[in-house]
């Protein structure tokens, strides 16, 4: 009778009239994973600051990362046969077939003491898959010689520059394009299944008898179905779970398509894994699902975790193509992040709740789409090399990752990364942070933000920056919790958002923490107390340890702040302090072009931590944990940035080409499979990589402790220098060795680990991007710049974004969205003149 009532339900809901649903476009592809690269293969769904689930790259909905916190490995915290699923049915005639829709177990998947060697273990799969990528859009391939369909799984989130409200969205969109293969009728349902997991967010969890995690929280939770309008689908909330956990909230998984829906709201009894054999035998009598009958679900309050169900089922001429589409909402509010009070999420401040959220959401999916394939089109088709384009757009993926957050008031803030379950160094750590170069010039709002946390909140009032902010904003900063790296970095951050925003009024707001901060390098025993130009006092860094002494990786951090904060000072007419930056850079500059460059490049001069005096090499006094004769992978990280701004060159330009060229020759490994590492391994076997450090003229006997290791980000950052410095060939080497690495079989290609996966410094990938369009762009002086090579160039100030094509003698600028003025124009260095009469069209003066 269950099945029946839902069944007239449904086909009552069908009559009458429909608009059409939505149907997914053609999709670009950039990168191709074939069976043999896919087990590693997970690309996050979901918005910025808003948590993730992510398709895997057979097809399996994997890491349900929507409660606040990683869940790397968790499958919503239900796992084996029960884990969240999507199946198909399949019928012709009498003939009729029920698959997981998913591809086929790994071998190293066979192996388990109980049987239960992985999600889904039990149940029948496609026996091929490959996975297609242009990020955010991933689609899965799936075929099977005994199955009369093929299927291929599109899932996406609205990723478009400028629009950060329409990339912040808590949804991941699921369409399942269905194609009949046979050449006879066939009826197909595709049926999505999901126990509530409200409240179980895999943190809290006790042991069984054999020693097995068994996560806790879930408690009196409730499936409800609903219709509004087109939107059709299951409410999952809870009426047991603590109102402040912050697991606590609600989602829906929901469909817009006008074929017949039937449902489940709840499960017969789990003993011997019965519920799961009891679903799957109702789906594959006919496709079509209905809630148990009393006689055999669960006695009333028992079930604490409910199965959700919804099939969406139609009849497919041979040959046709359906879509049957999905769509996962959530709205779980009670953030804390790192701190032990409530900071919340901007998301849940917009939609009420996951059921509001999908029926805004859902008739927008088809702009939404339009908007993100725009912006790849615009990406994709542009002259980049291939490789920087997948290393730039493939790790925005951190931007959507539980790496990144928005707090109620709209602050972006973020972990360094994420372990598979906590967060990873708190405090959106500015000498971390200071590498990324996506957000300012994708999401310029974003980056504002993070700026007025700098700037307004991590300062103290003797100028000294709290490089890992705390939380909630407005909790006092640690007076000694700085970074020499962090904060210099910061000024050139603040000048870099001045610049692409044009907006005076921000720089006034910041000028004063500004001075403040650069100041504070000038106290007494401070980073450069004798205020020479040169940092000799103890200076706290990203290497986790303290440099003693003038070394190039915090020099040239010194200069570029020095310029930055020069010209901010020129704009604010604060006269004095220009002056004093001009003099202290000019100083700065030339000394460590004379005492710092060896010859091939940049070494750090070790002082004593007392008196600030150099030590003689071998001394005894010498501290640990220092950088000394070594060649370091970023020893220009000032530069990068000072270039990325526009600021010209911080040193001798000569000097600054033989280091990356020195970089190169010592640094770059092709093969690690013979190479000494005492700590981390992010490279290993016949990999190649850009090693931390070298020591081509004698190593300390303890350096500091990351030197044997090599890390996305600190690569980009040299591969992008080389790339400024004409050295493509080599800048492009380094990047194709990144990306090997990730190729899907060993490493996820959406996720470059450092300490944490979805590490933020992996995002310098874009400067690739920067460097090589010569995009530089002057919202102050209204100047537009890009290279003077012939092509389709990609170009985004954070606000607005579009390609530029450079032809022989002339360049036409497109902007697709958002607003640019632009009073000059410079192509390869030289300035253009506009055609008059001939929309945003340069030609050669």
């Amino acid at each position: 009778m269950g099945r029946i009532l839902t069944t007239l339900l449904a086909l009552a809901f069908c009559v009458g009239a429909w608009a059409e649903n939505w149907k997914p476009s053609e999709w670009p592809v950039l990168k191709h994973y074939d069976k043999d690269h896919l087990e590693r293969v997970a690309l996050p769904l979901g918005g910025i600051g808003t948590g993730t689930v992510s398709l895997g790259g057979r097809g399996e909905i994997r890491d349900w990362e929507i409660m606040n916190v990683p869940g790397k490995g968790n499958s919503s915290t239900v796992t084996g046969n029960d884990a969240p699923l999507f199946a198909i049915f399949t019928k012709a005639g009498k003939e009729s077939q029920t698959r997981l829709l998913a591809g086929p177990l790994y071998p190293q998947e066979y192996l388990h003491y109980e049987g239960r060697p992985v999600d889904h273990h039990g149940l029948p799969r496609f026996g091929e898959a490959s996975f297609d990528a242009a990020y955010p859009f991933g689609q899965v391939n799936l075929s099977d010689p005994s199955m009369p369909v093929k299927v291929r799984i599109k899932g996406f989130n609205p990723l478009i520059p400028g629009d950060s409200e329409s990339s912040g969205l808590p949804l991941a969109v699921l369409s399942y394009e269905v194609t009949n293969t046979s050449s006879v009728q066939m009826e197909v349902a595709v049926c999505g299944a999901i126990r509530n997991f409200i409240g179980r967010d895999g943190q809290d969890y006790t042991l069984n008898w054999k020693g097995d995690r068994i996560p806790t929280g879930a408690k009196g939770n409730k499936n409800e179905y609903r219709e509004s309008g087109q939107v059709r689908g299951i409410y999952f909330h809870t009426e047991g779970v603590d109102p402040n956990d912050k697991a606590w909230g609600n989602f829906s998984l929901t469909t817009d398509s006008p074929d017949q829906v039937t449902f489940r709201t709840f499960t017969t009894d789990n003993n011997w894994s019965n519920s799961m054999l009891n679903f799957w035998d109702d789906l594959s009598d006919d496709g079509l699902i209905s809630n148990p009958e009393a006689s055999i679900r669960h006695s009333v309050g028992n079930d604490q975790d409910p199965m959700g169900a919804l099939s969406v089922k139609a009849v497919l001429k041979p040959g046709e193509t359906r879509c049957f589409n999905f769509f996962l909402t959530w709205n779980f509010p009670n953030r804390k992040a790192w701190s032990s009070e409530k900071v919340g999420n901007y998301y849940s401040t917009l939609y009420p709740d996951s059921w509001e959220s999908a029926l805004q959401f859902i008739p927008r999916i088809g702009e939404l789409e339009s908007r993100t394939l725009s912006f790849l089109d615009a990406f994709l088709t542009s002259s980049l090399p291939g490789v920087v384009k997948e290393a730039a757009l493939f790790n925005l993926a951190v931007l959507r990752s539980q790496t990144v957050f928005r707090v109620e008031d709209g602050h972006m803030l973020g972990w360094e990364g994420v372990m598979d379950h906590y967060g990873s160094c708190a405090g959106s750590c500015t000498h971390v942070w200071n590498y990324e170069v996506a957000t300012p010039f994708l999401f310029g709002d974003l980056a504002r933000t993070m700026r007025d946390v700098e700037f307004r909140y991590a300062m103290n009032p003797d100028g000294a920056m709290d490089f890992r902010i705390n939380l909630p904003l407005g909790s006092k900063p640690d007076p000694n919790q700085i970074a020499a790296d962090g904060q210099m970095g910061c000024i050139l951050k603040l000048y870099r958002e001045w610049q692409l925003s044009g907006d005076n009024g921000f720089l006034k707001e910041y000028w004063p923490a500004c001075k403040s901060a650069l100041s504070f390098a000038w106290k007494e025993k401070g980073w450069d107390g004798n205020c020479d130009g040169v940092m000799e006092g103890s200076q706290h860094n990203t290497m986790d340890v303290n440099y003693f002494g003038p070394n190039p990786q915090m020099g040239f951090w010194y200069m570029g702040a020095l310029r930055a904060a020069e010209e901010m000072a020129r704009a604010m007419k604060d006269r004095d302090f220009e002056k004093k930056c001009r003099s202290l850079f000019e100083a700065g500059s030339a000394w460590m072009d004379a005492n710092l460059f060896n010859g091939e490049y940049y070494e750090h001069k070790i002082t004593d931590p007392e008196t600030f005096l150099f030590l003689p090499e071998g001394s005894d006094k010498t501290p640990p944990f220092q950088l000394g004769k070594g060649c370091l992978v970023d020893q220009l990280v000032g530069q990068y940035m000072a270039h990325i701004c526009g600021l010209g060159y911080l040193g001798d330009k000569d000097h600054i080409r033989k280091t990356l060229e020195s970089i190169m020759k010592y640094n770059f490994v092709p093969d690690v499979s013979g190479t000494f590492n005492n700590l981390r391994s992010y490279v290993m076997g016949h990999e190649a990589c850009l090693l931390m450090a070298s020591w081509p003229k004698g190593r300390l006997e303890v350096p500091f402790p990351y030197f044997p290791e090599a890390m996305t980000g600190f690569e980009y950052c040299a591969a992008t220098g080389m790339l400024y410095e004409g050295m493509e060939a080599e800048g492009l080497k380094c990047i194709e060795a990144i990306r090997e690495r990730f190729d899907g079989a060993r490493r996820n290609p959406f996720d470059e680990p450092e300490c944490g996966k979805h590490y933020a410094r992996s995002m310098a990938s874009w400067s690739a991007v920067i460097a090589m369009s010569g995009f530089n762009y002057s919202g102050v002086d209204k100047r537009f710049c890009i290279t003077g090579k012939p092509g389709k160039w990609f170009w985004s100030n954070g606000s607005a974004w579009g390609t530029v094509t450079v032809a022989k003698d002339r360049a036409t600028v497109e902007i697709i969205e958002g607003s640019l003025e632009i009073d000059s124009f410079f192509c390869g260095g030289r300035k253009f003149k506009k055609l008059k009469n001939v929309p945003h069209t340069y030609t050669k003066g």
